[in-house]
């Protein structure tokens, strides 16, 4: 499975979903993006993103001060769905 990582460390709610979005719309159906973030916002927006858009958020964690997001791309024909997001 192909994965993209998209660093916006040290950017601010809410350029890092902003960067994410824009990343996400360049890949195809099911690849992953990795995203690297320092704000910490950035949790509740990106779950926030995930749920409204119906991308999967995989994974999330935190080291450091660097908060890592896994997201698969949503199929184009698949409307977002409940089951899309952990809770």
């Amino acid at each position: 499975m192909s994965e993209t990582v998209l660093d916006v460390r040290e950017l601010r709610c809410p350029l890092p979903v902003l960067r994410a979005n824009k990343m996400l719309r360049s890949l195809a159906p099911g690849e992953r993006l990795r995203v690297l973030a320092t704000d910490p916002a950035s949790a509740s927006d990106f779950r926030a993103y995930c749920r409204e858009t119906g991308h999967a958020l995989l994974a999330s964690s935190e080291e450091a001060g660097v908060f890592t997001y896994l997201i698969r791309r949503r199929a184009e024909d698949t409307p977002p769905g409940p089951d899309e997001v952990p809770v």
